[in-house]
């Protein structure tokens, strides 16, 4: 099985060596490859080494982790992004998610769910922490970001296409989709990239957003 590259940005020592131990202890293939006290050192690791999912604390200075996660996420973009902070208020979230944060999980939490944001991202879906309120990914979903409106309507898409999408938003990974639909994984990746492309759309999190609001998919 493929080594799984982490870096872990944050100005707290303890923290980056505690999510070393934890991880490492836990999984023999995620592999911390770099550590960070703040966004300019995280993107300084980017030149080195190839790393798959970046955990980045929100509040650091003199860069702080939105920006490290847009910049990441423009030179970078197939790197995930799982934000770890303290901060559970509406406007940090949401800021996060504004800047194509794949997830989002509270330094609170239990050792077992950043276990499980981690395997989420990596599989191309959206991890919220479980304390979050559903009104603050509701208002996510109600975001009027001009740079993110699709251009097009459902009604571009496949019956086919249509169904895998609802499948995405609803949660399910690759596999399990093409599990329930009896295809291989490859054509569904492939219906995803046609839909991503019809669409319009450069993310997962833009997907799911789309079909709720399409009524593809109940929220």
């Amino acid at each position: 099985m493929r080594k799984i590259n982490i870096a872990i940005a944050d100005d707290h020592k303890i923290v980056r060596d505690g999510l070393r131990s934890l991880i490492e202890k836990k999984s023999k293939t995620l592999t911390i490859v770099g550590e960070a006290q703040n966004g300019n050192e995280l993107l300084k690791l980017f030149e080195n080494n190839c790393i798959d999912l970046a955990i980045i604390d929100i509040s650091m200075g003199p860069m702080d982790g939105l920006l490290a996660t847009q910049m990441i996420k423009k030179d970078y973009p197939n790197t995930k992004i799982l934000i770890l902070s303290m901060h559970k208020e509406k406007h940090f979230v949401l800021s996060a998610l504004k800047v194509c944060a794949d997830g989002y999980i509270l330094k609170e939490c239990a050792f077992e769910e950043l276990i499980l944001a981690i395997k989420t991202v990596l599989d191309n879906r959206i991890f919220l922490s479980s304390t979050i309120n559903d009104l603050v990914i509701q208002e996510y979903l109600n975001l009027q970001n001009p740079s993110q409106k699709c251009e097009t309507n459902a009604s571009s898409l496949t019956p086919r296409e249509s169904e895998i999408l609802k499948l995405i938003a609803d949660g399910l990974s690759t596999k399990e989709i093409a599990h329930q639909l009896n295809v291989s994984p490859k054509t569904v990746e492939s219906h995803r990239l046609q839909i991503m492309e019809k669409l319009k759309i450069t993310s997962v999190a833009q997907l799911i957003r789309f079909a709720i609001k399409e009524g593809i998919s109940p929220l």
